[in-house]
């Protein structure tokens, strides 16, 4: 693949992930913003795939995105109603369609449709990022860092205006911090970039304006109401700090288990903090009972993506009815395993199990574990919110994954196994282990793009 070609790929591939942080804020269903982001994202996938690599996909990867992909068809596809009448409620069988008596698997057959194409744009731009070079999968960085500045101004603009900051008539959702309809989902987005602030102020030469900038970070959680969101991002700063700086397997560990601890216990003062905002009796301790009991009953095939919200009232309680209604479950592992039944929950612990694998092969590459404590931490607000329902964390998410499990900086480092990567005056060089990293070695190589 030619040198321009490779930068066309670059910009491509970037302008997809900065039109997603720019409008992919909101969570409803059906917004015309997130069917522009999955076409670019498709298109822009189907660009990167029409050229030839040098990287190869993971097997593993992709086998798992295979079976996702199916778990989602066998949700639409007609079957006989007697395999259903065996494994689901009555009130969830719905009436027969097509020729003779079939059913579908999914209450909503539309809904589940909508939330595969959303699935598939993401999953098209992971695969299209693991064709980039490594070097040009960095590249994508400034494009990620300027959609979480826009937010931020957005976000600082708001506050500084007046206490109320909903802005409605700009997109199909209304705004209620940075460019995002909920402000958890905002705060979720700025302490999944302090990490890479920190790699891009420690590794890449650039101390003063990585400070800066991760000032501004925390100031902006605090300023968005969230204390929870602080307390994260204070222990991101510090997690980062000390996980990112680490190079040896027994510190690695070490550090990975303070990562559990400390997630741990911010994500429970998240949900303590927050449960403050909403009647104790009906938080978020009564959407998961609620969505236990939906689990319990349709544990084999599940209700179908996207048709939470339907089965969900099937199972509340009389006295926890009210106007407001529920539209998702406060955690979307409850919420996957009661869309998509025990093939969900399947597919959910093979990935963590493919993430903690990986954590093994990159704890020597310091960008690579900044993108694996974003994963994490997203991962882990995924237990009291539903971040990965949104376009533009989905987005970062699917980048996040591909800077994972991309083999290109393994393969590099692999080339010359008796050196490791430092940094000297911002400039990235190959050292022999055990050498001074203060100063340039004789054997220094500087890196090969």
């Amino acid at each position: 693949m030619s040198e321009r070609q490779s930068e066309w790929d670059k910009y491509v591939l970037g302008s997809v992930l900065f039109i997603a942080l720019l409008i992919g804020g909101g969570t409803a269903s059906g917004l015309y913003t997130d069917t522009l982001i999955e076409i670019a994202a498709i298109v822009a996938a189907a660009s990167v795939f029409s050229r030839a690599s040098m990287h190869t996909i993971p097997r593993a990867a992709l086998w798992l995105l295979f079976f996702t992909v199916a778990l989602f068809v066998f949700q639409v596809i007609p079957m006989p109603s007697s395999v259903l009448d065996r494994v689901r409620p009555p009130v969830l069988l719905g009436g027969s369609s097509l020729v003779g008596p079939t059913r579908f698997v999914s209450v909503g057959v539309g809904r589940t449709i909508e939330c595969m194409i959303f699935v598939i744009a993401a999953a098209a731009f992971f695969l299209a990022c693991l064709r980039l070079r490594s070097e040009q999968l960095v590249a994508l960085l400034p494009f990620f860092f300027t959609g979480v500045i826009c937010n931020g101004l957005a976000g600082a603009i708001q506050y500084s205006l007046s206490d109320n900051i909903a802005i409605e008539g700009l997109f199909p959702f209304t705004i209620n911090a940075g460019l995002f309809a909920n402000r958890n989902h905002f705060s979720a987005l700025l302490f999944i970039s302090i990490p890479f602030v920190v790699y891009y102020g420690l590794f890449r030469g650039n101390l003063v304006s990585g400070s800066l900038g991760l000032v501004a970070l925390l100031l902006l959680l605090l300023a968005a109401g969230s204390r929870a969101g602080v307390l994260i991002g204070l222990a991101i700063t510090a997690i980062s700090i000390f996980f990112l700086s680490s190079r040896s397997k027994v510190s690695g560990l070490g550090i990975f288990a303070l990562f559990a601890a400390l997630s741990l216990y911010t994500i429970g003062a998240w949900a303590t903090i927050e449960a403050k905002e909403v009647d104790p009796a009906f938080g978020r301790g009564e959407f998961a009972r609620t969505t236990i009991e939906g689990i319990k009953e349709n544990w084999i095939t599940g209700i179908g993506f996207g048709n939470f919200q339907k089965a969900y009232q099937i199972y509340e309680r009389p006295e926890m009815i009210f106007s407001a209604f529920v539209n998702h479950a406060h955690n979307e592992y409850l919420e996957i395993a009661f869309e998509g039944g025990i093939l969900a929950v399947a597919l959910m612990a093979i990935y963590m199990i493919f993430l903690i694998f990986i954590f093994y092969r990159i704890r020597f590459d310091a960008f690579q574990k900044a993108a694996f404590l974003s994963v994490s931490f997203l991962l882990i607000h995924s237990l009291v919110d539903y971040p990965l329902r949104t376009a533009a964390l989905l987005m970062t998410f699917a980048y996040m994954n591909a800077i994972v499990f991309h083999r290109g900086f393994t393969e590099r480092r692999s080339q010359r196994p008796d050196l490791i990567e430092v940094d000297h005056n911002g400039e990235k060089l190959f050292v022999p282990i055990g050498a001074s990293q203060s100063r340039p070695h004789p054997r220094a190589h500087k890196q090969i793009g």
